[in-house]
């Protein structure tokens, strides 16, 4: 059995037992998180929700919070020696994928 579900503006196709990483959540590590936000569950049978599923959740918990690598943003202007950089590592929250509750 899998699902869709939609979390920080993206929609994610998980199964129970999978490790994803997502937006930054507000829970600390080893909380249990639900997500609402189912829009499929698959299978046997398909239902398909408009555009979110009454009744099913998703629940998981949250092994780790933490940022990725750094992504380096460039500004350059020729023949003006104008050169800016800039960083930015982006934040996540890895879950694990307990249960698909249909």
């Amino acid at each position: 059995m899998y699902a869709i579900i939609e979390t920080g503006g993206k929609q994610i196709k998980v199964q129970a037992g999978d490790s994803i990483f997502v937006e930054k959540l507000q829970a600390n590590e080893g909380d249990t998180i639900t997500f609402d936000k189912v829009l499929l569950v698959g299978g046997d049978k398909v239902k398909v929700g408009t555009p979110y599923l009454a009744g099913v959740t998703v629940s998981a918990k949250v092994e780790k919070q933490g940022k990725a690598k750094k992504v380096l943003v460039l500004k350059y202007r020729a023949k003006t020696n104008y050169r800016k950089t800039h960083g930015h590592r982006q934040p996540y929250t890895r879950v694990k994928i307990d249960a698909i509750n249909a």
